[in-house]
C-alpha cells in the first residue's frame, strides 16, 4: 500500500480504546458463529504455541532414537524457530494483499503435513525437514490468524475479549507444552508429541473454510520484494545467531557473522522502506507511539518471561532436585493462573485502558520476578517460587493482551495485517531471543543458584525499566 494512504499520525487518530478507559462499554456479546470462529483461530494459535515447547523435554530420547548428537539436537528447536520467526512479516503482508483466509488455510495444511512427517521421521534429515516446514506453516498461521481475529471482531469490548482469550491460550500453550511433553514422552514416546500437533491440525482445518471470512486490502499493489528479502534475511540471521548462541555462546564465528548480517540487513530494510512505493512496513505506522512502544512492551514481556521459565526449570531440577513431573506441576499452577488472568484482562483494559494496563502489568511482572531473588536451597523455596512465578505470569498475561490491543487499536482493516504482523513478530522473536540473551548466564558457571539469581536480577531490571519508559511515552498528556 502506498504511503499516502497509510495510518495517520498519532495526533490525527484518537482511539477510545487506546487513549481512555472504556467506562461505558457493556459486556461483549458473541454470537454462536463468532464463538466458533474464535475457537478455530485460538486453537490454531494454541497449536503453534504448543509446538514451541512440547518437544523440549523429549530431546534426549529423540536424539538417541534418531542418532542425533547432543550438538545437533539444538537444530530440533532452531529448525522451527528460524522460519517461524523469519517469515512472519512477509506472510502478514502477503495475507493482506492476496487473502488472509487463503494463506491461513494453506499454513494449516502445511503445518499438519509437516507434523505428520516429523512424527514418522526415519532419520535426522527427515525430522529436521518436518520441523522446518512446521515453522513455515506457523509463520503463515500466526499473522493471518491474528489479522482475521482483529478484522472479524470490531474494536472495543469484543476485540478486547477475543485478544484476551487468544493471549491466554498463547501463553498457556507454551506452559502446557512443557507438561504434556514429559507425560507423552514417558508414556507414548517422543513421536506422540508431533502426532498431537497433527491431530490439532486435523481438527481445525475442516472447520475453518466454512467459518472464516476472506479479507484483504481493497487494492492489490505490488509486493515490496526488496523489503521482503532484507527483513526476512535479517530476521533469519538474527534468530539463527541467537539460537546458536544459546547452545555454544557468543564467541563462535557463525554466531558473530549471523549477528552482523542480521543487523546489516535490517538496517538495509529500513533504508529500502523509505524509498519503496508500496512498503512492506508502513513507516507512518511505526511512528505511532502506540505501535512502536506497544511492541517494545510486548517484546520485553515475552522475552523476559520465557527466560524466567527456562532458568527456573534448571533451578528446580539442579538445585532443589525436583523431578520433571514435579517441575511440571509448578508450571501447571502458572498455567491455571494464566487462564484466570486472560479471562480478567479484557475487563481490566475496559476499566483502565490498554496503555495503563500495559504499564501496570509490566510493573507487576518485574516486581514479582524480583521477588524470586529470595529463593535458595531450602524446600520452602518451592512454595515461594510457585507463588511468585504464578503472580508474575498473571501480570504477564495482562501485558500480552494489552499490548496487542494497544498496537492494533485505530488501525484500518486494510492495514491490520501490517499491525498484527508486527504484533506476532514481536511474540515469536521475544520467545526466541530471551533464553539466548540471558538464559545462557545460568548455564555457563558451576553454581546454578548463583547463575539463576544473576539472570533473575537482570530480567527484573529490564522489565521495570521498560515499564518506566512506557509510562513516560504512553501515559503523558498530549
Amino acid at each position: 500500500m502506498a504511503t499516502d494512504t497509510s495510518v495517520p499520525s498519532p495526533a490525527a487518530v484518537v482511539s477510545p480504546v487506546a487513549d481512555a478507559p472504556a467506562a461505558a462499554a457493556g459486556p461483549p456479546k458473541l454470537s454462536p458463529r463468532d464463538k466458533l470462529i474464535l475457537f478455530v483461530l485460538c486453537a490454531a494459535q494454541f497449536m503453534v504455541a504448543l509446538d514451541f515447547s512440547v518437544l523440549n523435554v523429549a530431546l534426549p530420547v529423540l536424539g538417541a532414537d534418531l542418532g542425533m548428537s547432543h550438538t545437533a539436537l539444538q537444530w530440533a528447536v532452531t529448525a522451527f524457530a528460524l522460519p517461524s520467526g523469519g517469515f512472519l512479516l512477509l506472510f502478514g503482508r502477503v495475507g493482506d494483499l492476496f487473502g488472509r483466509r487463503r494463506l491461513f488455510l494453506g499454513g494449516l495444511a502445511l503445518f499438519g503435513a509437516a507434523s505428520l512427517l516429523a512424527t514418522f521421521a526415519w532419520d535426522p534429515a527427515s525430522f529436521l525437514a518436518g520441523r522446518a516446514l512446521q515453522g513455515v506453516g506457523a509463520a503463515a498461521i500466526v499473522p493471518t490468524g491474528m489479522s482475521l481475529l482483529t478484522t472479524t471482531f470490531p474494536e472495543g469490548p469484543q476485540r478486547d475479549r477475543a485478544l484476551g482469550i487468544s493471549g491466554t491460550l498463547l501463553s498457556l500453550g507454551f506452559t502446557v507444552g512443557m507438561v504434556l511433553g514429559g507425560v507423552l514422552t514417558d508414556t507414548l514416546g517422543w513421536r506422540s508429541t508431533m502426532g498431537l500437533l497433527t491431530l490439532f491440525a486435523l481438527i481445525v482445518l475442516p472447520l475453518a473454510p466454512g467459518l472464516l471470512p476472506e479479507s484483504r486490502t481493497p487494492r492489490r499493489p505490488r509486493l515490496d520484494v526488496p523489503g521482503a528479502v532484507t527483513v526476512t534475511g535479517g530476521l533469519l540471521a538474527l534468530i539463527y545467531a541467537l539460537s546458536t548462541a544459546a547452545e555454544r555462546g557468543f564467541g563462535g564465528t557463525d554466531v558473530l557473522v549471523g549477528l552482523v548480517a542480521g543487523v546489516a540487513l535490517l538496517a538495509a530494510f529500513g533504508y529500502v522502506e523509505t524509498r519503496a512505493a508500496a512498503p512492506l512496513v508502513s513507516l507512518p505506522m511505526l511512528r505511532r507511539r502506540t505501535v512502536a512502544w506497544g511492541n517494545i512492551g510486548g517484546l520485553v514481556t515475552f522475552s523476559m518471561m520465557s527466560t524466567v521459565v527456562f532458568v527456573l526449570t534448571l533451578y528446580f531440577q539442579d538445585v532443589l532436585d525436583l523431578s520433571a513431573f514435579e517441575t511440571g506441576l509448578v508450571f501447571g499452577v502458572q498455567g491455571v493462573v494464566s487462564v484466570f488472568a486472560g479471562m480478567r484482562a479484557p475487563k481490566v483494559i475496559g476499566r483502565f485502558g490498554p496503555r495503563r494496563t500495559l504499564v501496570g502489568s509490566l510493573l507487576g511482572q518485574g516486581v514479582f520476578v524480583a521477588a524470586l531473588l529470595a529463593i535458595g536451597e531450602g524446600a520452602w523455596s518451592v512454595w515461594l517460587a510457585t507463588v511468585a512465578v504464578a503472580v508474575a505470569s498473571m501480570f504477564h498475561l495482562g501485558a500480552i493482551v494489552s499490548y496487542g490491543v494497544t498496537v492494533t487499536s485505530g488501525v484500518p482493516d486494510e492495514e491490520q495485517g501490517l499491525a498484527t504482523g508486527l504484533v506476532t513478530s514481536t511474540q515469536q522473536v521475544g520467545i526466541t531471543i530471551g533464553i539466548p540473551l540471558l538464559g545462557v548466564l545460568a548455564t555457563t558457571g558451576d553454581d546454578t543458584l548463583t547463575g539463576t539469581h544473576t539472570v533473575l536480577a537482570i530480567d527484573a531490571a529490564i522489565v521495570l525499566v521498560t515499564a518506566a519508559l512506557l509510562a513516560r511515552a504512553l501515559l503523558r498528556r498530549r
